[in-house]
């Protein structure tokens, strides 16, 4: 329902306008807050890159990230990424995010972050706080945070906006009416933006999601989407049905899919009925971090990178690399 709302095939978005004024009025009063002083903004001691969003729901924000991250690793630099750990609840914050802390308490995008590139992770709901506790504990000589472009309570250097290419900006609302956080012409003000799938407009730099071989969460087994037979997908992320397209692609022996809530947290019992007989379980690398302590040998997730055009995603990340010192090593 909410898809049909955001998108305006519904016309009870209309009965949410509203709200969502008052949405609009809020967040550009504390913009405008921070804009002029009023509120206090803090700036940290080493670039920070934020990579963010302009609508509620999943764009591919992390994917993002996990590239930037490995782009910068490869040349040589230590980068640190904090997150607000949405879908984790720690008894204490800030959290740095090791082997032994689970998504219950850092939420699942940190945990994935932070297994897939080794980088430093560090979790909580102030990001100066965050980005404290990852100097306090690791040589960083830039950060890089997944979401927070509402968040102006951290100075940013770079602003990079991610967006949908299908969905785009639904009926273009703000909350609750429609999907945005923030309207469409805050895009004039970001260094970059990034378009994942779709097709991109002038001065859109287009993203693809690319992912071929699935792992086994048990053996780490990998194995072709097309051969493992009998699947049945799962996905609780922001838009599961571009998971389920991907698979599609990718020639997947579908027989049936579920969708579950973005940030969604899974108990054992709960998953082993989706599958009967010798149907295999085929989900996101997103889910299979909370899954991993109770995985089947029928269990398999896809990972995924972000792949941009060469020309331009080096333009961006030499705008990048111009933010941080000279003296810095580099490649």
């Amino acid at each position: 329902m909410i898809e049909r709302i955001w998108s305006g095939r519904s016309w009870l978005y209309i009965a949410l306008l509203p709200l969502s004024a008052l949405y609009g009025l809020i967040s550009g009063l504390r913009r405008l807050s921070y804009k002029l002083g009023l509120s206090r903004s803090w700036k940290a001691p080493v670039p920070v890159v934020v990579v963010g969003n302009l609508t509620a729901g999943g764009n591919g924000k992390t994917p993002v990230v996990i590239w930037l991250v490995e782009q910068l690793q490869q040349k040589g630099y230590q980068v640190g990424v904090v997150s607000r750990g949405y879908g984790g609840k720690s008894a204490d914050y800030p959290l740095l995010v090791t082997s032994d802390v689970t998504t219950a308490q850092a939420g699942d995008e940190p945990v994935l972050i932070h297994r897939r590139t080794s980088a430093p992770v560090a979790v909580a709901p102030k990001r100066a706080e965050a980005i404290n506790a990852l100097l306090a504990h690791h040589s960083v000589d830039i950060v890089i945070t997944d979401d927070g472009l509402q968040h102006y309570a951290l100075q940013r250097d770079y602003e990079i906006v991610v967006i949908d290419g299908v969905r785009r900006f639904g009926n273009g609302c703000w909350l609750p009416a429609g999907p945005m956080r923030e309207l469409a012409g805050r895009l004039d003000s970001v260094n970059a933006i990034i378009v994942n799938g779709g097709t991109p407009k002038s001065g859109e730099l287009p993203m693809s999601l690319k992912g071929e071989l699935a792992v086994n969460l048990l053996t780490g087994e990998t194995r072709k989407v097309s051969d493992i037979p009998n699947c049945v997908a799962m996905a609780g992320i922001g838009h599961p049905p571009r998971f389920f397209a991907t698979l599609q692609q990718l020639g997947a022996d579908l027989q049936k899919t579920h969708a579950f809530a973005d940030h969604q947290s899974y108990e054992q019992s709960q998953l082993l009925g989706l599958t009967t007989g010798n149907q295999n379980l085929l989900m996101t690398e997103k889910d299979a971090v909370k899954c991993f302590q109770f995985s089947q040998p029928n269990w398999w997730y896809l990972p995924v990178s972000a792949h941009l055009p060469e020309k331009e995603g080096k333009q961006m990340l030499d705008e990048i690399l111009g933010l941080l010192p000279k003296s810095i090593f580099h490649q």
